[in-house]
Protein backbone atom coordinates (compact mmCIF):
# COMPACT_ATOMS: atom_id res chain seq x y z
CA UNK A 1 0.00 0.00 0.00
CA UNK A 2 0.94 3.28 -1.07
CA UNK A 3 0.62 5.97 2.14
CA UNK A 4 2.31 8.74 0.02
CA UNK A 5 2.62 12.01 2.67
CA UNK A 6 1.07 9.72 5.41
CA UNK A 7 4.79 7.71 5.68
CA UNK A 8 6.53 11.01 6.64
CA UNK A 9 4.21 11.89 9.33
CA UNK A 10 6.37 10.33 11.76
CA UNK A 11 9.41 11.71 11.03
CA UNK A 12 8.02 15.16 10.78
CA UNK A 13 6.35 14.40 14.44
CA UNK A 14 9.74 13.18 15.86
CA UNK A 15 11.62 16.21 14.56
CA UNK A 16 8.72 18.90 15.82
CA UNK A 17 8.10 16.88 19.07
CA UNK A 18 12.29 16.35 20.11
CA UNK A 19 12.34 20.24 19.59
CA UNK A 20 9.58 21.61 21.04
CA UNK A 21 9.88 19.42 24.28
CA UNK A 22 13.70 18.89 24.26
CA UNK A 23 13.07 14.90 24.73
CA UNK A 24 13.95 12.58 22.20
CA UNK A 25 12.14 9.84 23.83
CA UNK A 26 8.94 11.36 23.97
CA UNK A 27 9.70 12.30 20.40
CA UNK A 28 10.23 8.68 19.54
CA UNK A 29 7.75 7.45 21.40
CA UNK A 30 4.64 9.88 19.55
CA UNK A 31 6.33 9.10 16.51
CA UNK A 32 6.34 5.52 16.58
CA UNK A 33 2.61 5.27 18.16
CA UNK A 34 1.26 7.61 14.90
CA UNK A 35 2.96 5.07 11.99
CA UNK A 36 1.41 2.07 13.81
CA UNK A 37 -1.80 3.85 14.46
CA UNK A 38 -1.40 4.84 10.01
CA UNK A 39 -0.75 1.13 9.41
CA UNK A 40 -3.58 -0.09 11.21
CA UNK A 41 -6.12 2.25 10.58
CA UNK A 42 -6.18 4.78 13.41
CA UNK A 43 -7.58 2.14 16.69
CA UNK A 44 -5.95 4.00 19.19
CA UNK A 45 -5.89 1.00 21.69
CA UNK A 46 -5.16 -2.19 18.98
CA UNK A 47 -1.94 0.54 17.95
CA UNK A 48 -0.80 0.79 22.08
CA UNK A 49 -1.13 -2.93 22.12
CA UNK A 50 0.65 -3.69 18.85
CA UNK A 51 3.30 -1.26 19.83
CA UNK A 52 4.28 -3.15 22.45
CA UNK A 53 3.71 -6.60 21.10
CA UNK A 54 5.07 -6.36 17.52
CA UNK A 55 7.66 -3.84 17.74
CA UNK A 56 9.46 -2.99 21.50
CA UNK A 57 9.32 -6.43 22.33
CA UNK A 58 9.98 -7.74 18.64
CA UNK A 59 13.01 -5.64 18.95
CA UNK A 60 14.47 -6.36 23.00
CA UNK A 61 14.35 -10.18 21.36
CA UNK A 62 16.39 -10.02 18.52
CA UNK A 63 19.67 -11.29 19.16
CA UNK A 64 21.66 -8.74 17.83
CA UNK A 65 19.54 -6.22 19.30
CA UNK A 66 20.19 -7.73 22.74
CA UNK A 67 24.32 -8.10 22.35
CA UNK A 68 23.92 -3.99 21.64
CA UNK A 69 22.20 -3.45 25.32
CA UNK A 70 23.99 -6.01 27.27
CA UNK A 71 26.79 -4.14 25.61
CA UNK A 72 26.15 -1.00 26.58
CA UNK A 73 25.33 -2.01 30.12
CA UNK A 74 29.10 -3.22 30.63
CA UNK A 75 30.38 0.07 29.18
CA UNK A 76 28.24 2.41 31.49
CA UNK A 77 29.63 0.00 34.54
CA UNK A 78 33.35 0.53 33.14
CA UNK A 79 32.41 4.39 32.63
CA UNK A 80 31.10 5.42 36.51
CA UNK A 81 34.69 3.67 37.78
CA UNK A 82 36.44 5.21 35.43
CA UNK A 83 35.00 9.13 36.66
CA UNK A 84 35.18 7.98 40.13
CA UNK A 85 38.40 6.50 40.29
CA UNK A 86 40.26 9.69 40.32
CA UNK A 87 43.08 8.29 38.14
CA UNK A 88 42.89 11.31 35.93
CA UNK A 89 43.36 13.66 39.07
CA UNK A 90 46.48 11.87 40.07
CA UNK A 91 47.82 11.86 36.28
CA UNK A 92 47.38 15.50 36.00
CA UNK A 93 49.42 16.28 39.81
CA UNK A 94 52.32 13.99 38.68
CA UNK A 95 52.59 15.87 35.24
CA UNK A 96 51.82 19.91 36.55
CA UNK A 97 55.72 20.68 37.32
CA UNK A 98 56.49 20.31 33.42
CA UNK A 99 52.90 22.35 32.15
CA UNK A 100 54.30 26.00 32.53
CA UNK A 101 53.46 27.83 28.92
CA UNK A 102 50.82 28.67 27.33
CA UNK A 103 50.49 26.22 24.67
CA UNK A 104 51.92 23.16 27.05
CA UNK A 105 48.97 23.73 29.12
CA UNK A 106 46.32 23.68 26.35
CA UNK A 107 48.04 21.11 24.70
CA UNK A 108 47.72 19.25 28.23
CA UNK A 109 44.15 19.69 28.74
CA UNK A 110 43.62 18.20 25.17
CA UNK A 111 45.52 15.14 25.44
CA UNK A 112 43.91 14.89 28.43
CA UNK A 113 40.76 14.85 27.29
CA UNK A 114 41.41 12.33 24.32
CA UNK A 115 42.91 10.03 27.00
CA UNK A 116 39.52 10.34 28.64
CA UNK A 117 38.06 9.02 25.32
CA UNK A 118 35.46 6.83 26.99
CA UNK A 119 33.17 9.12 28.89
CA UNK A 120 32.21 12.18 26.53
CA UNK A 121 30.32 13.03 29.87
CA UNK A 122 32.86 12.34 31.76
CA UNK A 123 36.14 14.30 30.00
CA UNK A 124 34.40 18.08 31.49
CA UNK A 125 33.75 16.70 34.57
CA UNK A 126 37.47 14.91 35.23
CA UNK A 127 39.67 17.25 32.90
CA UNK A 128 38.15 20.60 33.41
CA UNK A 129 38.68 20.75 37.38
CA UNK A 130 42.60 19.32 36.36
CA UNK A 131 43.25 22.21 34.60
CA UNK A 132 41.30 25.02 36.10
CA UNK A 133 44.22 26.46 38.26
CA UNK A 134 46.90 25.92 35.58
CA UNK A 135 44.98 27.60 33.00
CA UNK A 136 44.12 30.49 35.71
CA UNK A 137 47.82 30.28 36.81
CA UNK A 138 49.33 30.69 32.69
CA UNK A 139 46.67 33.37 32.38
CA UNK A 140 44.69 31.25 29.72
CA UNK A 141 40.78 32.09 29.93
CA UNK A 142 38.59 29.55 31.35
CA UNK A 143 36.73 30.10 28.12
CA UNK A 144 39.61 28.34 26.31
CA UNK A 145 39.79 25.96 29.05
CA UNK A 146 35.91 25.37 28.37
CA UNK A 147 36.05 24.77 25.10
CA UNK A 148 39.20 22.59 24.35
CA UNK A 149 37.32 20.05 27.06
CA UNK A 150 34.01 20.52 24.75
CA UNK A 151 36.22 19.77 22.23
CA UNK A 152 37.53 16.91 23.54
CA UNK A 153 34.29 15.52 24.69
CA UNK A 154 31.83 14.46 22.01
CA UNK A 155 34.05 14.72 19.23
CA UNK A 156 36.32 12.02 20.35
CA UNK A 157 33.79 10.14 21.39
CA UNK A 158 32.03 9.63 18.42
CA UNK A 159 35.37 8.54 16.16
CA UNK A 160 35.86 5.39 18.73
CA UNK A 161 34.22 2.05 17.16
CA UNK A 162 34.80 -0.09 20.37
CA UNK A 163 32.86 2.48 23.19
CA UNK A 164 29.16 3.33 23.60
CA UNK A 165 29.00 6.14 21.29
CA UNK A 166 30.61 3.43 18.52
CA UNK A 167 27.82 0.65 19.78
CA UNK A 168 24.97 3.02 19.30
CA UNK A 169 25.67 3.86 16.28
CA UNK A 170 26.52 0.19 14.71
CA UNK A 171 23.35 -0.55 15.89
CA UNK A 172 21.42 2.24 13.85
CA UNK A 173 23.56 1.50 10.99
CA UNK A 174 22.91 -2.24 11.19
CA UNK A 175 19.34 -2.35 11.17
CA UNK A 176 19.31 -0.05 7.63
CA UNK A 177 21.82 -2.35 6.29
CA UNK A 178 20.08 -5.23 7.54
CA UNK A 179 16.72 -4.03 5.63
CA UNK A 180 18.75 -3.36 2.40
CA UNK A 181 20.65 -6.86 2.58
CA UNK A 182 23.84 -4.71 2.67
CA UNK A 183 26.47 -7.30 2.81
CA UNK A 184 29.18 -4.44 4.53
CA UNK A 185 29.25 -5.25 7.95
CA UNK A 186 28.56 -2.11 10.55
CA UNK A 187 31.94 -2.21 11.83
CA UNK A 188 33.28 -1.47 8.84
CA UNK A 189 30.33 1.23 7.33
CA UNK A 190 31.50 2.66 11.01
CA UNK A 191 35.16 2.56 9.81
CA UNK A 192 34.58 3.80 6.20
CA UNK A 193 32.63 6.94 7.72
CA UNK A 194 35.21 8.14 10.16
CA UNK A 195 37.10 9.99 7.35
CA UNK A 196 33.81 11.83 6.50
CA UNK A 197 33.30 12.76 9.80
CA UNK A 198 34.42 15.91 9.00
CA UNK A 199 33.16 18.28 11.61
CA UNK A 200 34.06 16.43 14.56
CA UNK A 201 37.52 16.12 13.00
CA UNK A 202 37.58 19.78 12.44
CA UNK A 203 36.55 20.50 16.10
CA UNK A 204 39.27 17.69 17.59
CA UNK A 205 42.36 19.33 15.28
CA UNK A 206 41.60 22.86 15.96
CA UNK A 207 42.39 22.84 19.13
CA UNK A 208 46.11 22.34 19.08
CA UNK A 209 46.32 24.40 15.96
CA UNK A 210 45.01 27.71 17.72
CA UNK A 211 46.98 26.52 21.03
CA UNK A 212 50.31 26.46 18.87
CA UNK A 213 49.47 29.38 16.62
CA UNK A 214 47.86 31.58 18.81
CA UNK A 215 45.25 32.69 16.69
CA UNK A 216 42.00 34.08 18.35
CA UNK A 217 39.07 35.73 16.68
CA UNK A 218 35.73 36.95 18.03
CA UNK A 219 34.53 36.42 21.48
CA UNK A 220 37.26 34.07 22.62
CA UNK A 221 40.18 36.70 21.41
CA UNK A 222 38.26 39.18 23.58
CA UNK A 223 37.94 36.67 26.49
CA UNK A 224 41.96 35.73 25.99
CA UNK A 225 42.71 39.77 26.01
CA UNK A 226 40.83 40.13 28.87
CA UNK A 227 42.91 37.42 30.93
CA UNK A 228 46.40 38.56 29.47
CA UNK A 229 45.82 42.46 30.13
CA UNK A 230 43.70 42.66 32.87
CA UNK A 231 44.50 39.18 34.79
CA UNK A 232 40.18 38.79 35.29
CA UNK A 233 39.14 35.67 34.77
CA UNK A 234 35.49 36.39 34.14
CA UNK A 235 33.45 39.32 32.73
CA UNK A 236 32.24 41.92 35.12
CA UNK A 237 28.56 40.05 34.96
CA UNK A 238 29.20 36.47 33.98
CA UNK A 239 28.22 34.29 36.40
CA UNK A 240 30.65 31.26 36.58
CA UNK A 241 29.24 27.45 37.14
CA UNK A 242 30.43 25.28 39.95
CA UNK A 243 31.28 21.68 40.16
CA UNK A 244 28.15 20.12 41.33
CA UNK A 245 30.48 16.83 42.22
CA UNK A 246 34.57 17.36 43.18
CA UNK A 247 35.88 13.92 43.04
CA UNK A 248 38.83 14.26 44.93
CA UNK A 249 40.63 11.07 46.05
CA UNK A 250 43.50 11.71 47.25
CA UNK A 251 44.79 7.62 47.20
CA UNK A 252 44.29 7.60 43.81
CA UNK A 253 46.56 7.02 41.14
CA UNK A 254 47.59 7.23 37.31
CA UNK A 255 47.62 3.72 37.13
CA UNK A 256 44.19 3.52 37.78
CA UNK A 257 43.68 5.11 34.44
CA UNK A 258 46.07 3.28 32.22
CA UNK A 259 45.78 -0.12 32.98
CA UNK A 260 42.34 -0.95 32.83
CA UNK A 261 42.44 0.69 29.14
CA UNK A 262 45.58 -1.30 28.38
CA UNK A 263 43.44 -4.50 29.84
CA UNK A 264 40.51 -3.12 27.66
CA UNK A 265 42.37 -3.12 24.70
CA UNK A 266 44.94 -6.45 24.77
CA UNK A 267 41.48 -8.42 25.90
CA UNK A 268 39.63 -7.24 22.90
CA UNK A 269 42.62 -7.80 20.67
CA UNK A 270 43.84 -10.58 21.92
CA UNK A 271 40.34 -12.30 21.43
CA UNK A 272 39.38 -11.15 17.97
CA UNK A 273 42.89 -11.10 16.28
CA UNK A 274 42.90 -14.99 16.35
CA UNK A 275 39.91 -14.48 13.78
CA UNK A 276 42.05 -11.86 12.09
CA UNK A 277 40.64 -9.02 13.05
CA UNK A 278 41.08 -5.93 12.05
CA UNK A 279 42.25 -7.25 8.48
CA UNK A 280 39.22 -9.99 8.49
CA UNK A 281 35.60 -9.37 8.79
CA UNK A 282 34.64 -10.75 12.47
CA UNK A 283 30.73 -11.72 12.75
CA UNK A 284 28.83 -9.07 14.75
CA UNK A 285 27.90 -11.27 17.70
CA UNK A 286 31.13 -12.57 18.23
CA UNK A 287 32.79 -8.82 18.08
CA UNK A 288 30.32 -7.72 20.72
CA UNK A 289 30.77 -10.85 22.86
CA UNK A 290 34.54 -9.97 22.88
CA UNK A 291 34.02 -6.15 23.74
CA UNK A 292 31.54 -6.82 26.50
CA UNK A 293 33.96 -9.67 28.25
CA UNK A 294 37.14 -6.98 27.47
CA UNK A 295 34.61 -4.37 29.33
CA UNK A 296 34.15 -6.71 32.71
CA UNK A 297 38.24 -7.31 32.32
CA UNK A 298 38.70 -3.85 32.72
CA UNK A 299 36.23 -3.04 34.87
CA UNK A 300 37.54 -6.01 37.46
CA UNK A 301 41.22 -4.15 37.36
CA UNK A 302 39.49 -0.96 37.92
CA UNK A 303 37.41 -2.35 40.84
CA UNK A 304 41.35 -3.97 42.23
CA UNK A 305 43.23 -0.70 41.50
CA UNK A 306 40.40 1.06 43.75
CA UNK A 307 40.71 -1.46 46.53
CA UNK A 308 44.65 -1.73 46.72
CA UNK A 309 44.69 1.76 46.68
CA UNK A 310 42.18 2.45 49.19
CA UNK A 311 40.38 4.74 47.00
CA UNK A 312 37.01 3.16 48.01
CA UNK A 313 35.62 0.08 49.84
CA UNK A 314 34.24 -2.79 48.16
CA UNK A 315 30.69 -2.33 48.37
CA UNK A 316 31.37 1.36 47.37
CA UNK A 317 32.90 -0.08 44.32
CA UNK A 318 30.75 -2.19 43.35
CA UNK A 319 27.63 0.20 44.38
CA UNK A 320 29.72 2.58 41.75
CA UNK A 321 29.66 -0.03 39.05
CA UNK A 322 25.75 -0.88 39.36
CA UNK A 323 25.19 2.76 39.13
CA UNK A 324 27.00 3.09 35.94
CA UNK A 325 25.17 0.33 34.94
CA UNK A 326 21.85 1.64 35.38
CA UNK A 327 22.56 4.77 33.91
CA UNK A 328 22.44 3.47 30.28
CA UNK A 329 18.74 2.58 30.48
CA UNK A 330 17.92 5.85 28.64
CA UNK A 331 20.10 5.15 26.14
CA UNK A 332 18.75 1.65 25.87
CA UNK A 333 15.18 3.31 25.42
CA UNK A 334 16.26 5.33 22.64
CA UNK A 335 17.82 2.68 20.66
CA UNK A 336 14.68 0.33 21.09
CA UNK A 337 12.51 3.13 20.14
CA UNK A 338 14.59 3.80 16.96
CA UNK A 339 14.70 0.26 15.89
CA UNK A 340 11.37 0.29 16.46
CA UNK A 341 11.11 3.60 13.93
CA UNK A 342 13.33 2.51 11.57
CA UNK A 343 11.05 -0.69 11.40
CA UNK A 344 7.45 1.46 11.16
CA UNK A 345 9.22 3.63 8.39
CA UNK A 346 10.11 0.96 6.34
CA UNK A 347 7.01 -0.73 6.48
CA UNK A 348 5.27 3.01 5.75
CA UNK A 349 7.60 2.90 2.81
CA UNK A 350 9.10 6.85 4.10
CA UNK A 351 12.28 6.53 2.53
CA UNK A 352 10.83 5.30 -0.61
CA UNK A 353 8.32 7.91 -0.82
CA UNK A 354 11.48 10.78 -0.24
CA UNK A 355 13.30 9.28 -2.75
CA UNK A 356 10.43 9.79 -5.27
CA UNK A 357 10.23 13.64 -4.33
CA UNK A 358 13.94 14.27 -4.55
CA UNK A 359 14.98 12.17 -7.13
CA UNK A 360 15.19 14.32 -10.60
CA UNK A 361 15.02 17.89 -8.10
CA UNK A 362 17.99 17.21 -5.89
CA UNK A 363 21.44 16.07 -7.45
CA UNK A 364 22.82 13.00 -5.44
CA UNK A 365 26.14 14.81 -4.66
CA UNK A 366 24.24 17.75 -2.99
CA UNK A 367 22.75 15.18 -0.34
CA UNK A 368 25.27 14.83 2.00
CA UNK A 369 25.78 19.01 2.54
CA UNK A 370 21.68 18.97 2.56
CA UNK A 371 22.02 16.20 5.44
CA UNK A 372 24.85 17.69 7.51
CA UNK A 373 22.80 21.22 7.28
CA UNK A 374 19.74 19.06 8.70
CA UNK A 375 21.52 17.14 11.21
CA UNK A 376 23.08 20.53 12.42
CA UNK A 377 19.73 22.58 12.82
CA UNK A 378 18.15 19.55 14.57
CA UNK A 379 20.85 19.08 16.82
CA UNK A 380 21.71 22.01 17.74
CA UNK A 381 17.87 23.23 18.48
CA UNK A 382 17.76 20.17 20.29
CA UNK A 383 20.77 19.87 21.88
CA UNK A 384 21.56 16.37 21.23
CA UNK A 385 23.55 14.20 18.69
CA UNK A 386 22.01 10.81 19.60
CA UNK A 387 18.70 11.83 19.27
CA UNK A 388 19.11 13.27 15.88
CA UNK A 389 21.07 10.12 14.71
CA UNK A 390 18.27 8.10 15.83
CA UNK A 391 15.54 9.65 13.67
CA UNK A 392 18.25 10.86 10.64
CA UNK A 393 19.62 7.47 10.52
CA UNK A 394 16.77 5.26 9.24
CA UNK A 395 15.84 8.01 6.76
CA UNK A 396 19.23 8.89 5.05
CA UNK A 397 20.82 5.32 4.47
CA UNK A 398 17.84 4.33 2.60
CA UNK A 399 17.79 7.64 0.56
CA UNK A 400 20.93 7.56 -0.22
CA UNK A 401 21.15 4.07 -1.35
CA UNK A 402 18.06 4.45 -3.65
CA UNK A 403 19.40 8.25 -5.11
CA UNK A 404 23.04 6.59 -6.26
CA UNK A 405 24.65 9.30 -2.95
CA UNK A 406 28.00 7.97 -1.28
CA UNK A 407 26.29 5.72 1.80
CA UNK A 408 29.81 6.26 3.86
CA UNK A 409 30.12 10.20 3.04
CA UNK A 410 25.89 10.39 3.79
CA UNK A 411 26.47 8.36 7.25
CA UNK A 412 29.27 10.73 8.13
CA UNK A 413 27.48 13.77 7.24
CA UNK A 414 24.37 12.68 9.56
CA UNK A 415 27.23 12.06 12.44
CA UNK A 416 28.79 15.83 11.64
CA UNK A 417 25.46 17.57 11.94
CA UNK A 418 24.48 15.77 14.96
CA UNK A 419 27.94 16.58 16.58
CA UNK A 420 27.24 20.25 15.50
CA UNK A 421 24.24 20.66 17.99
CA UNK A 422 26.17 18.38 20.90
CA UNK A 423 29.43 20.28 20.25
CA UNK A 424 27.70 23.94 20.80
CA UNK A 425 23.93 23.99 21.35
CA UNK A 426 23.46 25.73 24.91
CA UNK A 427 20.99 23.32 26.17
CA UNK A 428 22.97 20.39 24.98
CA UNK A 429 24.60 18.22 28.15
CA UNK A 430 28.31 18.41 27.17
CA UNK A 431 28.35 21.66 26.84
CA UNK A 432 26.83 22.76 29.85
CA UNK A 433 28.91 20.47 31.44
CA UNK A 434 31.63 22.04 29.83
CA UNK A 435 30.97 25.38 31.25
CA UNK A 436 30.55 23.46 34.81
CA UNK A 437 33.73 21.76 34.91
CA UNK A 438 35.98 25.10 33.72
CA UNK A 439 33.87 27.02 36.04
CA UNK A 440 33.08 29.38 33.79
CA UNK A 441 29.87 31.60 32.76
CA UNK A 442 27.65 29.52 30.40
CA UNK A 443 26.54 31.99 27.97
CA UNK A 444 30.64 32.75 27.61
CA UNK A 445 31.46 29.67 26.57
CA UNK A 446 28.58 29.52 24.43
CA UNK A 447 29.56 32.56 22.67
CA UNK A 448 33.04 31.87 22.41
CA UNK A 449 32.79 28.26 21.42
CA UNK A 450 30.07 29.20 18.79
CA UNK A 451 32.12 31.20 16.62
CA UNK A 452 34.62 27.92 15.74
CA UNK A 453 31.93 25.91 15.42
CA UNK A 454 30.03 27.90 12.61
CA UNK A 455 33.66 28.02 11.06
CA UNK A 456 34.15 24.29 11.37
CA UNK A 457 30.57 23.89 10.04
CA UNK A 458 30.94 26.31 7.36
CA UNK A 459 34.03 24.61 6.04
CA UNK A 460 32.41 20.96 6.47
CA UNK A 461 29.10 21.98 4.51
CA UNK A 462 31.61 22.48 1.72
CA UNK A 463 33.49 19.43 2.02
CA UNK A 464 30.34 17.39 2.11
CA UNK A 465 29.59 18.98 -1.39
CA UNK A 466 33.55 17.72 -2.68
CA UNK A 467 32.41 14.12 -0.61
CA UNK A 468 29.28 14.56 -2.75
CA UNK A 469 31.00 14.16 -6.21
CA UNK A 470 33.83 12.09 -5.27
CA UNK A 471 32.75 9.70 -2.77
CA UNK A 472 36.56 10.21 -1.06
CA UNK A 473 38.46 11.44 1.87
CA UNK A 474 40.16 13.96 0.08
CA UNK A 475 36.90 15.92 1.18
CA UNK A 476 38.76 15.73 4.51
CA UNK A 477 42.04 17.05 3.74
CA UNK A 478 40.78 20.18 1.80
CA UNK A 479 38.52 20.68 4.46
CA UNK A 480 42.03 20.65 7.52
CA UNK A 481 43.35 23.09 4.95
CA UNK A 482 40.80 25.35 4.51
CA UNK A 483 40.84 25.83 8.66
CA UNK A 484 44.55 26.30 8.60
CA UNK A 485 44.26 29.15 5.94
CA UNK A 486 40.89 30.58 7.26
CA UNK A 487 41.87 31.07 10.90
CA UNK A 488 44.50 33.52 10.47
CA UNK A 489 43.10 35.45 7.91
CA UNK A 490 39.88 35.53 10.76
CA UNK A 491 42.11 36.24 13.78
CA UNK A 492 43.71 39.16 11.71
CA UNK A 493 40.18 40.75 10.74
CA UNK A 494 38.38 40.14 14.07
CA UNK A 495 40.59 38.83 16.68
CA UNK A 496 44.62 38.98 16.99
CA UNK A 497 47.50 36.70 17.74
CA UNK A 498 48.51 35.73 21.18
CA UNK A 499 52.16 35.93 21.98
CA UNK A 500 52.57 32.48 23.92
CA UNK A 501 55.08 33.28 27.02
CA UNK A 502 56.38 31.46 29.87
CA UNK A 503 55.19 31.58 33.68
Amino acid sequence: MDYGFLSVLPVIVAVTVSIAYKNVILALFASVLLGILILIGGHPIAAVTTMMQDYLFVQLTDSYNAGVLVLLVFIGGFIKLMEKSGGAAAFAEKVSHIINTRVKVQIAAWIGGIIVFFSDLGTPLIVGPIFEPLFDKLKVSREKLAWIIDSTASPVAVLVPFIGWGVYIMGLIQKEYEALSIAESDWTAFIQSIPFNIYSILAVIMVPLVAYTGYEFSAMAKAEKRVQETGKLFWENSKPMRMPETINNVNSNPMLIFLPILVLLVSLFGILAPLGFPLKQVPGGTFRAALSTAYLFAAITLMALMLYYKVNTFEETFSIYVKGMSSMMSVAVILVLSWSLSSVSGQLGTADYITQLTKGTVPSWAIPAIIFIIGAIMSFATGTSWGTYAILMPIIIPMAVALGSPVHACIGAVLSGGMFGDHCSPISDTTILASTGAGCDHVDHVKTQLSYAVLNAIISFGAYIVAGFTGSPIALVLAIAAMVVVLPILSKAYGHRIKNTHI
